[in-house]
């Protein structure tokens, strides 16, 4: 019989960056105690998205980091919105070119992730922010 799950993560990020946030998602799936199914994962924020990304070498997280600063740069002048400062619209632009939502199967009670991938939320702006991140879980 199919079943469903349903939280919302609160994730503490420091600031721009990719944060790893497989763990607590990991805990929460395998508490669920839903074995085979689909887990969805939401980010309700329109400056952050999710990425699954390698989780092994910093190095390509960091050159992820360096390229979208390249196609999205904070310039004051380049800009109309720019209410909450000159990360704002470069971090809408970010966020837009990337997901907020990701599908992931569940097999054998896990999210099928591959070897060296990692979920992660990508954080665009510079001040530290709460983020929340909605996950359903629909199996059985």
């Amino acid at each position: 019989m199919m079943r469903q799950a349903t939280t919302t993560l609160t994730i503490e990020t420091p600031g721009q960056g990719l944060h790893d946030v497989t763990s607590p998602i990991l805990r929460w799936v395998q508490a669920s105690g839903i074995v085979v199914g689909l887990l969805t994962i939401f980010c309700q924020h329109t400056s952050a998205s999710l990425l699954i990304q390698e989780n092994a070498a910093p190095a390509a997280r960091r050159d992820l980091e360096t390229y979208f600063a390249g196609i999205a740069p904070e310039d004051r002048h380049r800009y109309e919105h720019d209410e909450e400062g000159p990360d704002d619209m470069p971090a809408h632009l970010r966020a837009a070119l990337t997901a907020v939502q990701l599908s992931i199967p569940v097999i054998d009670g896990a999210p099928c992730l591959g070897t060296w991938q990692g979920i992660y939320l990508f954080e665009h702006r510079r001040a530290a922010h709460a983020r929340r991140l909605v996950l359903h879980l629909l199996g059985e």
